[in-house]
Formats: C-alpha cells, structure tokens, sequence
C-alpha cells in the first residue's frame, strides 16, 4: 500500500520580488483591514461611533493651528531619528542606542546654551550647538562600532547599555545645571533672553525644525542611494565576506557608518533642546529612539517613505490621547486600537515578502 503524500492546504513562500504598486496596494489593503477592525472592537467595546472618534483623531492631531505645528514638530523629530538609524540598519548593524545618542546630543546643545549663552549671539550658539551635537553623536556612535569591528562584540546589546550610561549622565547634568536649585530640573534654558533657541521662520517658531528635517531626508536618500559609501553601506549589510572579496574595508565602513549614524541622531537632540522644549532631562528622547526603529524598517530605509510611516505613527499617538480625553476613555481603550491598526501595518509587511500558494485539486495517495 503506497504511503499517502497529502499536499498541505495553504503554503508559504517567499516571492522573488514584488512590483511597487502591487506592494502599496497590500499595505493600503491592511490599513483598510485595520481600521474595519478597529471600528468593530470599538463599537463592540465603548459602543461608540467609529466615525465619530476616528474624527476625534484627526482632531487630535490637526484641530487648531497649533496642534498642526506641534504635530509637523513630532513627526520631524522622529523622522530625523529614524533617518539616523538607516544606514546603520541597512549595514545590518543594530543600531538600538539612538536613545543615549539623542540624549549626549541634547547635552552638548544644552551645554552650549548654558555657558556661552551670554556670550555669544544666537546664530554662532546655534552654530556651535549644531556641531558639538553631531561630534558627540558621532563619538557616542563610534564606541560600540570599534568595539564591534575589532572585537566582534554584539552590536545590540552594546548599543543598549550605552543607553543607560547617557541617561545617568544626562541624570548627572540635570542635578549640576538644576534651576532652580532644589527642583531637579534645569528648567527653561535662557527663558528670558531665549538665547540658542530656534528663531522663528515665516512666522513659525517649528518651521525651522521642519526645514532641517527635509533638507537632511533629501541628503541621505541622495547618500544611499547613489553615493559611493552608500554602495559600501548596502554590500557590507549583504555579506562582509562579499565586501571583504571586492576590496571594501568593512572595518572602517562599520565605524564611519555609526558615527553618522550617531551624529544624525546626536543632531535630533539638538533639535529637541533647542528648537522645541529648550531644556534637558532624561525624558528628552520619550522612547522616540526606539519608535524609530520601526520608521526605519517599514520604509526599507528609503527616506521619503519614512516621512509617510513617521506621520502614521505621530498621527496614532496623539490620536489616542485625544479619544481618551474627549470621550473620557482610560489609556488601555485608545492604545488598544492604535495597536490593532500597528498589527495589521506591520503585518502587511509580512505579504509584500512572502505569498500564500492553496492547494489545487484533491491529494493523490
């Protein structure tokens, strides 16, 4: 008797490649899903028009003027973190430090503002402010890249615990710098003089948050894809034996890719002193280093499409904490539905890679 083959009913296999389009309309297709999902464990849950507060979302984010500037704000700062992580990421090198990276930035800026604020005009402290946040990014960046490329250490793990060193230096600064004395708070950096904040442009005090933004996405889709070191970063993230084979240095590729790494997102901290909360603490980064990882990936470190991905995820936050204010909901209710919709986002990724083959026909035994 011959032994039965039955062939499974659905199998997955990976695609060899996917046409832009046909790619967009799975994701498109998935946030479609979600927030049919979304709308039914609403009503089902709180009994609530989804309409209703899928509005109360879009209130959230753009209701007032203001609340559009604050919103553009939040989307730049994660844009430019998850710009910071993309070529590292790209190199496969897991970059999970932006957080300490961001924090060592925000210090150098507040450091400037702080001891030469009397003594030099704004635009030479925000001169300096920009330079000393990227260089401490950039050294900050390049501590666990030698360690890695010399000595083979884990990238991930070595990147983490730096995190947690910037932010007891960034504890350590607070309690030097605090003001007034006894708050533990430095409180507003130069509030009367507002030396080495952000001027206003075109009347916005967050457009030149905007303009730094846009300029450096431009300049690092630009350096990926068609630069010279851009080719090394992509080789080197497919196989340093293959790098190793053509002649490219992966050690040094390693370290100058993290210091540039490092000093993007030594910049985002430059960008959060002194052009939005003009302060330093331990809260300055709020988690955002590790919400741009997910920017990063779901753009495929293309920098225009993080721009899409970085709006989402800003538009989701502050979406939440509006449906829970205004319809008097306790965090878990609103969160739950901005992670239906992440679920379904991130899972929309899984089909732009892999396709589902049925079974055809009966099994032959």
């Amino acid at each position: 008797m011959k032994p039965s083959r039955k062939t499974p009913f659905v199998r997955i296999a990976k695609r060899d490649s996917i046409a832009m389009w046909h790619g967009w309309l799975i994701r498109l297709a998935g946030l479609v899903l979600a927030l049919i999902v979304s709308a039914v464990v609403i009503y089902a849950i709180v009994h609530l028009n989804p309409l209703k507060v899928y509005e109360a979302m879009f209130e959230g984010n753009f209701g007032t003027k203001r609340r559009t500037w604050v919103s553009l704000r939040d989307i730049a700062m994660l844009l430019c973190i998850g710009i910071g992580l993309a070529p590292a990421f790209k190199m496969r090198f897991w970059n999970i430090g932006a957080e300490g990276q961001i924090l060592i930035g925000g210090i150098a800026t507040a450091a400037v503002m702080i001891y030469w604020g009397r003594a030099l005009p704004t635009w030479a402290l925000l001169s300096v402010s920009f330079v000393v946040s990227l260089m401490a990014g950039a050294i900050w960046g390049a501590v666990p890249a030698i360690f890695k490329a010399r000595y083979g250490t884990n990238e991930t793990l070595f990147t983490l615990m730096m995190n947690y060193v910037a932010i007891q230096l960034t504890s350590y600064f607070v309690a030097k710098w605090e003001n007034p004395f006894g708050s533990n708070t430095v409180g507003i950096i130069n509030q009367m003089t507002q030396a080495g904040w952000f001027p206003a442009v075109l009347g916005q005090k967050y457009m030149l948050n905007i303009l730094l933004v846009a300029a450096l996405t431009i300049i690092m889709y630009i350096y990926l894809r068609y630069s010279k070191q851009g080719y090394e970063i992509a080789v080197v993230g497919e196989s340093d034996k293959t790098a190793r084979y053509i002649g490219i240095n992966v050690k040094r590729v390693v370290i100058r890719t993290m210091m540039i790494s490092g000093a993007i997102c030594g910049l985002a901290g430059y960008i959060a002193v002194a052009g939005a909360s003009h302060t330093i603490s331990t809260s300055t980064a709020g988690g955002s280093g590790f919400t741009a990882i997910i920017v990063a990936w779901l753009a495929k470190f293309n920098t225009f499409v993080m721009v899409l991905v970085a709006a989402l995820l800003v538009f989701l936050e502050k979406g939440a904490i509006q449906i829970a204010s205004q319809y008097n909901l306790n965090d878990y209710a609103s969160q739950m539905i901005t992670g239906i919709i992440l679920f379904f986002i991130l899972g929309s990724e899984f089909f732009t890679r892999y396709r589902l083959i049925f079974r055809r026909g009966k099994d032959v035994d």
